[in-house]
């Protein structure tokens, strides 16, 4: 089923999820190794945001035309059987989807913002967030068409009674980090740790809270393979009080800056939330491995 009007599905938690395609309506370029896509459609009227890092599928065609995806399941039970239809699907026919967060919502304009980090000669690249949506997104022009689905509320955590949020990821996180940041007040406070691949990679991330930035750059060690992150975690000061953390970005990378917040730091569980954007030798759509099974158990098992 095609068409630019939105595809209803189950309500989950309050939200109406819906499928609908959705056209280019502009692009610019964040950094040299970031490209913002604006994208428009009468079915973002449906699109009910859940969370400043809210996530959605995207769908991008094989013959770069509008990409054919099954109707929305009508049941919260029939998801599983939603993708076995969607894996049905001949491979010449069945579109690339990948998860990506929202940027920014504009529901008066009935737009959505996505930015997408694009590759890098000699960073070895961001491992599912390569291949056919990067290059559809480094190609992408006005009028070009996409589906998207969601936005999924599977990996939100409202955060409980905290004095300050740290924020941890690479580049593929910014788009969320600075979704949060935007979100926050004049009465918040934050503390931001980014890995990029250099100082040209860096952006501006606006907010009205109180917010600290530390910036990591590789300068020329592969994405995924720096320590960076880790090492500026375990060596920064912690402020007083009670703290909500969120971390994205490589999914190995991810799960060891979760255990070090757990097991050295002692956060409760429920203070981290964590997603693995890309991992380094896999792709996003993958099969989850063993190790992020075991670490999705024991967060919704925290929940």
């Amino acid at each position: 089923m095609r068409g630019d009007g939105a595809r209803p599905a189950p309500r989950v938690r309050g939200v109406r999820l819906s499928y609908s395609e959705l056209r280019v309506a502009g692009c610019e370029l964040v950094t040299p190794r970031m490209r913002r896509i604006v994208f428009d459609g009468d079915g973002l009227a449906a699109f009910t945001p859940v969370a400043p890092d809210q996530q959605v599928k995207l769908f991008f065609a094989r013959d770069g035309g509008a990409p054919e995806v099954p109707d929305p399941p009508a049941a919260l039970d029939d998801v599983a059987g939603w993708y076995q239809r969607y894996l049905a699907l001949p491979d010449d026919r069945r579109p690339w989807m990948r998860t990506y967060p929202i940027r920014r919502h504009l529901p008066d304009e009935r737009r959505v913002v996505v930015d997408f980090v694009l590759h890098g000669d000699g960073d070895g690249g961001h491992g599912g967030h390569d291949g056919p949506a990067t290059a559809w997104a480094a190609g992408a022009r006005p009028g070009d068409v996409i589906g998207l689905y969601g936005p999924s509320v599977s990996h939100v955590r409202t955060p409980g009674a905290h004095d300050w949020k740290l924020f941890v990821g690479d580049e593929t996180a910014l788009p969320a980090i600075s979704a949060w940041l935007e979100s926050l007040g004049p009465d918040d406070h934050a503390v931001v740790v980014a890995e990029v691949a250099g100082a040209s990679e860096e952006q501006a991330l606006d907010s009205a809270a109180s917010v600290s930035v530390t910036w990591l750059h590789r300068d020329g060690v592969p994405a995924g393979r720096s320590g960076l992150l880790l090492g500026a975690v375990r060596a920064m000061s912690w402020p007083g009080g009670d703290v909500f953390a969120w971390v994205a970005g490589e999914a190995s990378v991810v799960r060891e800056i979760r255990r070090h917040l757990v097991g050295e730091r002692g956060l409760d569980r429920t203070a981290v939330t964590f997603a693995g954007y890309w991992r380094t030798h896999l792709a996003q759509d993958a099969a989850p491995t063993a190790e992020e099974l075991a670490d999705y158990a024991d967060d919704v098992g925290s929940g």
